[in-house]
C-alpha cells in the first residue's frame, strides 16, 4: 500500500452483499441490499475501519454497486479494494480495462486503492495487463489473490521489469487453513513489504462458535456443504477459543481475528450487521500472547479439517 495511507488492522469484506452468481444468496444464504447495509457502512467509518474489499464477480456486480452507493460523495474517506476476475473477462484485448471501468462506475470511484487479479488463471497473460492501469494512475497498488508462491514471484518479476511491484497478496488463511504460511508465502510477503490479506479467517462462520452439531449451517448453502460434516471436530477448537476469549473479554470470532493479526496478516472480515463491525473493531485491539497463538496453531492443525474450497488450490 502507499505508505502515506494509514491502514487499519483489518479490512471489511462485502462478498456477502447483494445477490446473483457468486453472491450472498448463493454462498451465504443472505439477501441483503442497501437499506440493511447502510448502517453497517456508516458504523465502520465511525470506528475508523475504512478499508473495504469487494470484487466485480461478487453477486454479478451487486456487491460493488451497493458499496458504491455508500461511497458516493465520501470517496476520500474510504480505501477501496476490488478485483479483476479472469473467468468473467471478455475476449477483448482491453478486457481488464473494461472490467475496471465497470468497477469504477459501480463503486463511484475513479481510482482503485488496491486492484487485484482474483486468481492465477493465466499469470503470463493477465499480469502484464495491470501495467498500463498502474502507470496511468487508475490503480494505486497491485494485488494478487489465490496465487501460490511460484505464481506470486512470477507476477512480481513481470511487474518489476516495468518498475512496479506486488503490494498485496490475498489468500484463504485461518486456524483451519494455514497453507499459505506453510508454503512460505507469509515469509515472502514480510521480506518483500507485501501486505498479506487473510480471507475466510472465520471460515464463513465455522470459527465463530455459533454453529455446531446441534445448530449446523443452513442446508443447501455452500457453507453448509463445506463445514457441516466437520462441525464435531471444529467444536474442540472453538471451545478453546471460547476459553481464551474469556481472558480477553472476547468472542471466538474475535479470537480468530486477533490470531490472524498476530500472524502478521491483515484479516478481511465479512460484515452484514452493525454488531459485526463493532466486534471486528474490538478484535483489532486484542493482543494474544505467543503461547496463546502457539496453542491455537496446534489445535487448528489437530482438527485435521481441510477447508480447501472449490475455487482454490493447495498452496503447499
Amino acid at each position: 500500500m502507499n505508505h502515506n495511507i494509514k491502514m487499519p488492522k483489518i479490512a471489511l469484506g462485502a462478498w456477502s452483499w447483494g445477490t446473483g452468481a457468486a453472491g450472498g444468496d448463493q454462498v451465504f444464504g443472505n439477501h441483503l441490499e442497501e437499506q440493511e447495509l447502510k448502517p453497517v457502512f456508516d458504523k465502520a467509518l465511525d470506528l475508523g475501519l475504512k478499508l473495504w474489499d469487494t470484487a466485480a464477480v461478487y453477486g454479478e456486480g451487486s456487491s460493488e454497486r451497493i458499496l458504491g452507493s455508500f461511497i458516493d460523495g465520501r470517496r476520500d474517506e474510504v480505501i477501496v479494494s476490488t478485483k479483476f476476475t479472469p473467468q468473467i473477462a471478455s475476449d477483448s484485448p482491453e478486457a481488464m480495462q473494461e472490467m475496471l471501468d465497470g468497477s469504477k462506475e459501480r463503486l463511484k470511484a475513479e481510482v482503485m486503492d488496491v486492484y487485484w487479479i482474483h486468481n492465477p488463471f493465466d499469470v503470463e497473460k493477465w499480469t502484464p495487463k495491470l501495467i498500463p492501469l498502474a502507470k496511468s494512475g487508475q490503480i494505486k497498488t497491485i494485488g494478487v489473490s489465490n496465487h501460490n508462491l511460484a505464481e506470486i514471484k512470477r507476477a512480481n518479476e513481470i511487474l518489476s521489469a516495468e518498475g512496479l511491484k506486488i503490494s498485496a497478496v490475498q489468500n484463504h488463511f485461518s486456524l483451519l487453513h494455514r497453507s499459505s504460511e506453510k508454503a512460505g508465502i507469509l515469509d515472502y510477503c514480510k521480506e518483500n513489504d507485501i501486505t498479506f490479506y487473510a480471507y475466510m479467517v472465520l471460515e464463513q462462520g465455522a470459527l465463530t462458535g455459533r454453529f455446531n452439531t446441534v445448530h449446523p449451517f443452513p442446508e443447501g448453502t455452500g457453507r453448509g456443504e463445506a463445514y457441516n460434516p466437520y462441525l464435531e471436530k471444529i467444536e474442540k477448537l472453538t471451545a478453546e477459543m471460547h476459553r481464551i476469549g474469556e481472558k480477553h473479554k472476547a468472542s471466538p470470532a474475535q479470537i480468530a481475528t486477533a490470531w490472524a493479526i498476530a500472524k502478521g496478516t491483515l484479516p478481511i472480515i465479512g460484515v452484514t450487521k452493525v454488531r459485526q463491525v463493532e466486534e471486528a473493531a474490538a478484535a483489532a485491539q486484542i493482543v494474544l500472547t505467543a503461547e496463546e497463538v502457539e496453542l491455537l496453531d496446534k489445535l487448528g492443525d489437530d482438527t485435521g479439517v481441510n477447508t480447501l474450497r472449490e475455487w482454490e488450490k493447495a498452496m503447499a
